[in-house]
């Protein structure tokens, strides 16, 4: 299936983004904080915060997967925004495969996944 163009149709859940540069995209706009930065997960481009897996960019499916609590996720994957991540068949219960690039969606889940990464850092 081709991939759409920038500039396609505003009606466009993805608003044309490329999947790869979205995530560039987004991810930059985290780097603010001090206490993230980029790293690699499982081969994965990833950000993190103070040492803590928040989000990576699957580059063979070309989706965001992010770390969210367990309720969130399975309301994401029961609404038919996410799948379960489980790569090499394990599922991980606190992350969330996303595969459309839908700009809105994943700058809510990324900034949900900061907020999530922060709750757990106080444990």
């Amino acid at each position: 299936m081709p991939r759409a163009a920038r500039g396609t149709s505003p009606s466009e859940p993805s608003g044309g983004d490329e999947p790869r540069a979205l995530y560039d995209e987004l991810t930059d706009d985290l780097l603010y904080d001090p206490a993230i930065g980029r790293a690699t997960m499982m081969g994965y481009p990833c950000v993190r915060l103070a040492g803590r897996f928040l989000a990576c960019y699957d580059d063979r499916q070309e989706r965001l997967v992010v770390k969210l609590p367990r309720e969130r996720v399975a309301e994401l994957v029961e609404g038919g925004h996410g799948d379960p991540f489980a790569p090499a068949g394990k599922v991980f219960r606190e992350w969330v495969s996303v595969p459309d690039p839908d700009r809105q969606l994943w700058q809510t889940l990324l900034a949900e996944a900061v907020d999530f990464g922060r709750h757990g850092l106080a444990d």
